[in-house]
């Protein structure tokens, strides 16, 4: 379904960034992104399954990317996040979102975890998430708070880019009157 992890991540993830992979499963994207990041940042591993999180840190080892990575189980109802608040610059969720049962509680974690001008990508796989599905994903995150600054895709991929931007809301927010300048 991906191409290659570092060539989607490049435009967003610099050495010393504090990046936030959400649903990392063996490290696909956390991997690459270690690496972009370097010794100077690191890497927070999300994931539901403890042998992914295993295997994850296996891999780390081998590629010796250990002091860049940490890895977290989490559980159904919650990141487990909360000693996270304002500390990513980047967050990743990476064909996760539509895993997930609550999207409004996930993006309000998300969005607690994310510094002030820091960004989330989202992006969903086609073949198991609708548009429609999808233009549902996007709203849920706007409506947490992230103003959205990109929204494309493809048949095989559906991806959105956010930032959080505290004292602007987004023009998707329907609360929020549209000022035209």
């Amino acid at each position: 379904m991906f191409d290659n992890p570092a060539k989607i991540l490049a435009p967003y993830i610099t050495r010393g960034m504090t990046v936030i992979d959400v649903g990392c499963a063996m490290g696909f994207f956390s991997l690459p992104a270690a690496e972009m990041v370097g010794p100077e940042g690191r890497v927070i591993c999300i994931d539901l399954q403890e042998k992914m999180v295993q295997k994850l840190y296996r891999k780390a080892k081998k590629k010796k990317l250990l002091n860049s990575v940490e890895a977290r189980v989490c559980n159904r109802d919650s990141l487990n996040v909360n000693d996270l608040e304002n500390a990513a610059d980047f967050v990743l969720a990476i064909a996760v979102v539509h895993e997930v049962p609550d999207t409004a509680s996930l993006f309000a974690e998300l969005y607690g975890v994310t510094k002030e001008s820091g960004r989330l990508l989202v992006i969903e796989p086609g073949g198991r998430v609708s548009e429609k599905a999808f233009k549902a994903t996007v709203d849920a995150a706007v409506r947490s708070g992230f103003t959205i600054l990109e929204n494309s895709g493809t048949r095989r991929r559906h991806q959105a880019l956010f930032q959080k931007i505290s004292e602007k809301r987004s023009l998707y927010s329907a609360e929020i009157p549209i000022e035209i300048h």
